[in-house]
């Protein structure tokens, strides 16, 4: 049964689903990484492709950008389409010296500046946490794969351009590794849905430096952070 936007059949998805932002980055995924694969959704070209890797039936699909865009999107595959398990695979920012382009981070839990969490937990703060198994097989398979990473705290931010001085260096103080835009609202659906969700990022930006990776790369430079979640399937 499709959704206002997902037009897809109900057992089209796997119950195992991995989200980039980017819909080029899920064709791309499909592409590179899954055998028999078939587009089952381009509602609002928001791309989704089902395929098998290492004969695992594995479901990619984009979440936009953005808390509601992925909430969205969440919802209706764990309501809908019988998605149990959501791995975020995604870019983000970085605000410690010790963290630079292109490395991988896992977010045990993220922070917050929306109020989406908030509205939803009668106006407390939600503590957004990572499915322990899920993070303790992904960190895991990086240590087989002998793929560096780092594992801690998230921000997630309404705001993409944010000139905050104090704000970044109040983030890098309390060891932040990761500034994203989906992360805290994709964990608060999985919490309330009772279902799984992880979120692993190559940094594409390191926001107190100044520095960034082109939109080119941003699409389809990321392989070892999508092997480690597509290994952590299996």
């Amino acid at each position: 049964m499709s959704t206002p936007h997902i037009n897809s059949k109900k057992h089209d998805f796997s119950d195992i689903v991995l989200m980039p932002g980017d819909p080029v980055r899920a064709k791309y995924i499909a592409e590179k990484y899954l055998n028999k694969y078939v587009q089952i959704n381009n509602t609002r070209l928001m791309l989704a492709y089902t395929g098998f890797y290492k004969n695992k039936k594995i479901s990619i699909m984009s979440h936009g950008i953005g808390i509601p865009s992925a909430s969205l999107y969440s919802r209706e595959l764990i309501t809908e389409f019988n998605v149990k398990k959501i791995i975020r695979i995604g870019t983000c920012g970085a605000v410690r010296d010790d963290i630079n382009l292109r490395d991988i981070v896992i977010s045990m839990g993220a922070c917050t500046d929306s109020k989406i969490n908030r509205i939803k937990f009668n106006n407390h703060d939600f503590a957004a946490i990572a499915d322990f198994d899920m993070l303790f097989n992904l960190v895991k398979i990086s240590k087989k794969m002998k793929i560096p990473v780092f594992v801690g705290n998230f921000f997630t931010t309404d705001s993409f351009y944010n000139e905050d001085i104090n704000m970044l260096n109040l983030l890098k103080k309390y060891n932040i590794i990761g500034v994203d835009m989906e992360t805290a609202g994709i964990y608060s659906v999985a919490a309330e849905l009772h279902t799984q969700a992880l979120s692993i990022c190559t940094v594409s930006d390191h926001i107190l430096k100044k520095e960034c990776l082109s939109s080119e790369a941003r699409e389809s430079s990321f392989n070892e952070m999508i092997e480690i979640a597509l290994e952590s399937t299996l």
